[in-house]
């Protein structure tokens, strides 16, 4: 694809562009002319990348985070301001070392008919513990000891005093006696939840628990026959993953509703800092500055994008509103490549995946960053290798979005020396002894200042979230994390 440049970005809004994505469209459509169409019955849900695993302790994608709070329940969930409220059962804080909750009446029959308790809840944490190569384990490591004096209560001991626990308990409750079996939760997964499984071969088949509604989720990598899937019926939801060209498209279509809302997840790129070059902090603010990300919000998302500073947006709890954006500035980051005696043009490699709209974004800073003397290569890779290239420190650059992020406890898992895969997710292997400290106090102001100097991270943006729905559906509008909680309540013509 030749991008030309349009305030700073690598984009084409010549109505060539429009011409394209139409002829693309229409051969598509030729090609799926004798495709069956129906699924009456289904609700069919259209997904850029199918989950990884169905077991909450190792779920790290997106897809898979989204699904098991569908098929699981947790004990606290959160507001809109990222505050713990209660889910499956209500807490007490009895001292700084002991936190007990109980259990309430909802949501507490299993898949499988059994009734949850709280000796479910222990083997549940228990099991995580003990699970070494499980990449949440390390944020539960202040457990001392869990015990469940009766049915409906659990009683935590806690190692150190830590006045956040409650908002850590998010893991999806699994069923003891399963849990003893070795049960394989990854592909068989048994919850709790609104959605429970039924088939997961080519397709993840579900159903919905309060009235058998059947929810089909299917993978269609590439977003041209999504949109076309969602137009010809075989497909009655597209949410999120699509460029801003196709949500405008689908805009126009009759009986397609699309609706968008501000979003939260946070977009950025992704440092090694044990690599030569890159583990200069002057480098890694020049690769900033080259970045017009006012014009790629503006020119290449969906609408509710906005420039992010930090994972948790200004208007958490946790959040900084104090922050300001990077400024673009080519020349600046020019001069600080040439003030750390490179030789420009400076060679650096993004990895990414294979994602049309992550390429197009690759290749988009790609063409910014000529102006400030780097010449950066892209290497796309199918999303297996890809995420498990990042988890093992095999990358230079990389591009990734943190999803559905609740607490600030995220800034601990993802820059503290301690958490460097597989005990947590320190990517970029980022070790400084200032930020730890302030980790260990909880001083997120401060700590999420000094991220910001560091920039183990380029912040990006926050992308905004949408919603297409085929003839005759009602759902809520999405939510800014993205979630698919949607698919709980998701009907055929009638209002909600």
């Amino acid at each position: 694809m030749v991008l030309q440049a349009f305030g700073g970005v690598g984009v084409d809004r010549t109505p060539a562009r429009l011409l394209r994505w139409g002829w693309r469209l229409g051969c598509a459509l030729c090609l799926l002319a004798n495709i069956h169409m129906g699924w009456a019955q289904e609700i069919r849900f259209a997904i850029a990348q199918a989950p990884l695993t169905l077991d909450p302790r190792y779920a790290v994608d997106a897809a898979s985070e989204r699904i098991n709070r569908l098929l699981y329940r947790s004990l606290v969930d959160f507001d809109a301001q990222g505050r713990p409220v209660p889910a499956l059962a209500t807490w007490q804080v009895h001292d700084p070392w002991h936190v007990s909750f109980t259990l309430g009446r909802e949501g507490r029959r299993f898949h499988d008919g059994s009734w949850l308790t709280a000796q479910d809840v222990v083997a549940t944490y228990r099991s995580l513990l003990a699970l070494e190569d499980a990449p949440h384990a390390a944020e539960f490591a202040n457990i001392a000891a869990m015990d469940a004096p009766n049915a409906d209560t659990v009683v935590f001991t806690l190692k150190d005093p830590d006045a956040d626990f409650p908002a850590r308990l998010v893991m999806g409750i699994l069923p003891a006696h399963l849990i003893a079996r070795h049960h394989d939760f990854s592909r068989q997964p048994v919850g709790s939840g609104p959605l429970r499984l039924v088939e997961w071969n080519r397709t993840l088949r579900l159903e919905r628990v309060a009235d058998r509604q059947a929810i089909v989720l299917e993978e269609v990598r590439d977003p041209t026959v999504r949109v076309l899937k969602l137009l010809r019926g075989e497909t009655d939801l597209l949410q999120g993953d699509l460029p801003p060209e196709l949500v405008r498209y689908l805009k126009r279509q009759p009986g397609i509703r699309v609706e968008e809302t501000a979003g939260t997840n946070f977009s950025y790129l992704g440092f090694n800092l044990q690599d030569p070059l890159l583990k200069n902090p002057r480098v890694r603010r020049a690769v900033a500055l080259a970045i017009d990300r006012d014009a790629i919000i503006r020119q290449v998302l969906i609408g509710g994008s906005r420039p992010a500073t930090a994972i948790l947006p200004p208007e958490h709890w946790a959040g900084n509103p104090a922050l300001q954006p990077l400024p673009y500035d080519p020349a600046q980051a020019r001069r600080l490549l040439q003030e750390s005696g490179l030789a420009l043009p400076l060679k650096l490699t993004l990895k990414t995946s294979t994602d049309m709209q992550r390429l197009r974004l690759a290749t988009i800073l790609q063409a910014q960053m000529k102006k400030a003397g780097i010449d950066l290569r892209i290497r796309s890779l199918d999303w297996g290798t890809f995420f498990d290239d990042v988890r093992h420190g095999k990358f230079q650059l990389y591009s990734l979005t943190w999803v559905g992020v609740r607490t600030p406890d995220i800034y601990r898992r993802a820059f503290h020396s301690a958490s460097v895969p597989p005990t947590g997710a320190n990517r970029g292997r980022l070790r400084d002894v200032e930020l730890d400290a302030l980790l260990k106090r909880r001083d997120w102001p401060a700590a999420t200042a000094r991220i910001h100097a560091l920039l183990p991270y380029v912040p990006l943006w926050y992308e905004g979230q949408f919603l297409a729905l085929g003839r005759g559906l009602q759902m809520r509008a999405p939510a800014p994390d993205g979630n698919w909680d949607g698919l709980a309540t998701i009907t055929r013509g009638v209002s909600q």
